[in-house]
């Protein structure tokens, strides 16, 4: 049969006419799980570190490359897994780094030195940078028009909220079992979550849609949401409101569609934001517990910088949704004041430390949530995974940097240090201004690109 005349099965429409299901829900509490333990185990060896000083008798500077290890890591694993995730599917790549990131997390449980930590951080992060970009495309690409940013939103806004509960733990569990406790949770969870992902997580509808191989997957999907449709044996799945490329691991491919400019700047903009954020993420625990305050104090600032960035991505999930690249600009904007008054804030009260770092949370990994899931919409289905493991991975240049020049600079007064890691936001809202009016001239340009996003 020629292809002009074999029946077709619209995808997009189908979700639009669909809507929420449950399906989706279902979608949902699978990425909480995943997301939530990935964000734990980010954030694990921040709220170990005042405990590795001591048990180890270590300098607080000689963390540095310990802290920036899982993130070399993250680097290239974002980009290799996103290319898993686009040619194998999404949740083959998912269970695959899930796997990874779990057993290397778990061994560093039973770490005695910097050097073992630091090869065991750095190959737990190939498989912790797999989830976001996987986690991303497969709640963007089985969602209807009119949630398709909202939903991996919501997916992805936990992942500051798994980055807190090792800040829990660290103030109720280390005191009694010792800091190896945070690793054996961050080791054992995934690798359970990955196993039980064999049977239960889904796929992507529109990878599924693209790929021949799942035809009888995708099939029952359509029959499991939409049960008054009969799709013909012979029926041909398309995306009709996007133009499909051929995936692939060259980041070539990247550059196309009025994409040679954004591309390189969205790389840019994630690599500042993660530069701030991992200099808070790595240090706010040991710079507050090396100005005199208590250790419980200093964790339940780092978690309460979690917390913030959980509640800024869940409540303005909608507000991004509809602005994009210039609501992150303004949030950019008020990051700046809010992070410069965290040291002054440490030196006055802990109320007033717990509100500075729950506010530069809740912008910051605000932040973070919408370019993960803003970035990745300006790529089409083929390309998705792989767009945004290229802007995460290249993206972790700033986060390796971040706790490296903490290090050089941790004699510095808290409140001065604070002041100049506001700096990459106050640069992050430049260039994320930068993207909107470019992105904004691609769609005047190419009108068709708009219903894709």
């Amino acid at each position: 049969m020629d292809m002009a005349d074999q029946p077709q099965v619209q995808v997009s429409r189908l979700l639009d006419e669909r809507g929420l299901s449950s399906f989706h829900v279902k979608l949902l509490i699978w990425s909480f799980f995943i997301v939530l333990i990935d964000g734990y185990d980010i954030g694990a060896i921040a709220f170990a570190a005042p405990s590795l000083v001591r048990a180890w008798g270590l300098k607080p500077g000689e963390l540095g490359p310990v802290f920036s290890a899982s993130l070399v890591g993250i680097l290239f694993g974002s980009a290799i897994f996103g290319w898993v995730g686009d040619r194998y599917g999404r949740k083959a790549a998912l269970i695959g780094s899930n796997l990874l990131f779990g057993v290397f997390t778990l061994l560093a449980a039973w770490a005695t030195n910097l050097d073992q930590m630091f090869w065991l951080r750095l190959l737990a992060g190939i498989g912790i940078g797999g989830v976001i970009p996987n986690v991303v495309a497969i709640n963007a690409e089985s969602a209807p028009r009119h949630l398709r940013a909202t939903l991996p939103l919501i997916a992805v806004g936990f992942v500051p909220l798994g980055g807190a509960v090792p800040g829990f733990a660290a103030a109720t569990l280390v005191p009694t079992y010792g800091w190896p406790i945070l690793f054996q949770i961050g080791g054992i969870v995934p690798i359970v979550i990955g196993i039980a992902a064999l049977f239960g997580l889904p796929e992507s509808i529109k990878y599924m849609a693209l790929h021949a191989s799942q035809r009888s997957k995708m099939e029952a999907l359509i029959a499991e949401i939409r049960p008054d449709i009969n799709v013909p044996a012979n029926a041909r799945f398309v995306i009709e409101d996007e133009k499909q490329q051929f995936p692939g691991f060259n980041p070539a491919y990247l550059f196309r569609e009025g994409l040679a400019v954004i591309t390189p700047l969205t790389w840019l903009l994630f690599a500042l934001n993660l530069m701030g954020f991992f200099f808070l993420l790595s240090w706010t625990p040991t710079l507050l517990t090396a100005a005199k305050l208590p250790p419980a104090t200093a964790a339940l600032a780092g978690a309460a910088m979690q917390v913030g960035g959980t509640v800024g991505a869940l409540t303005l999930c909608r507000w991004l949704q509809r602005h994009r690249f210039l609501a992150i600009t303004l949030m950019f904007v008020l990051a700046v004041p809010v992070v410069a008054s965290i040291g002054f804030a440490g030196l006055t009260s802990q109320a007033a430390l717990l509100t500075a770092t729950f506010f530069a949370g809740f912008l910051v990994l605000g932040i973070q949530s919408g370019i993960n899931v803003a970035g990745a919409m300006i790529y089409p289905t083929s390309l998705r995974a792989n767009g945004s493991g290229w802007q995460l991975g290249l993206g972790r240049i700033g986060s390796i940097v971040g706790p490296l020049v903490g290090a050089l600079f941790v004699g510095m007064p808290v409140e001065t240090l604070y002041m100049w890691s506001a700096v990459p936001f106050a640069l992050g809202a430049v260039v994320c201004f930068a993207i909107y009016r470019l992105n904004e001239s691609r769609l005047a340009a190419h009108p068709e690109l708009r219903e894709a996003q």
